[in-house]
């Protein structure tokens, strides 16, 4: 289900220090926790989070950097992206499962320093019942797509 946390880890270190290497020059790579800058999530995702982009631009091709605050009772719906998503737990406890319904009796429960790999287009869903903060590292641009379109949010809001 998850890919071997040794190997995932040289994986996302080489892609960031091939990313730190292209950008040394032209931006900051060093970012303080008080420098973060929150914000609503995108419409694609249920309100009620907090997103932050850490580095790189969501909408364009090159590596990207995000985090997530997640309120206790967050869930994500089933779906699936188009590149793999590697996320980090930093604080609470964030619950991933795979397949195209959700069901947390087959989803796996990570702690602060938890690590997981959905790979691109495979089925999965997210929850928290405590609240949550994570970081997903993935290649952009980024787009997600829900198993049952019904459950995109961003059709659920007024125009």
């Amino acid at each position: 289900m998850f890919l071997n946390v040794r190997n995932a880890v040289l994986i996302v270190a080489a892609m960031l220090i091939a990313h730190v290497s292209a950008v040394a020059a032209d931006t900051a790579v060093v970012r303080s926790a008080k420098d973060v800058k929150w914000g609503a999530p995108p419409p694609v995702f249920p309100p009620g989070a907090k997103f932050a982009v850490i580095a790189g631009d969501p909408a364009a091709t090159g590596l990207v950097t995000v985090r997530f605050e997640m309120p206790a009772g967050y869930m994500i719906p089933p779906h699936f992206h188009p590149t793999d998503e590697h996320i980090t737990v930093l604080k609470g406890s964030f619950s991933l499962g795979m397949g195209d319904v959700f069901d947390k009796t087959h989803a796996q429960t990570l702690l602060p320093g938890g690590y997981g790999v959905a790979m691109a287009g495979m089925h999965h869903y997210a929850y928290t019942t405590s609240g949550a903060t994570i970081q997903v590292h993935l290649q952009g641009p980024f787009a997600i797509a829900y198993v049952n379109p019904a459950d995109d949010p961003s059709k659920k809001r007024a125009p």
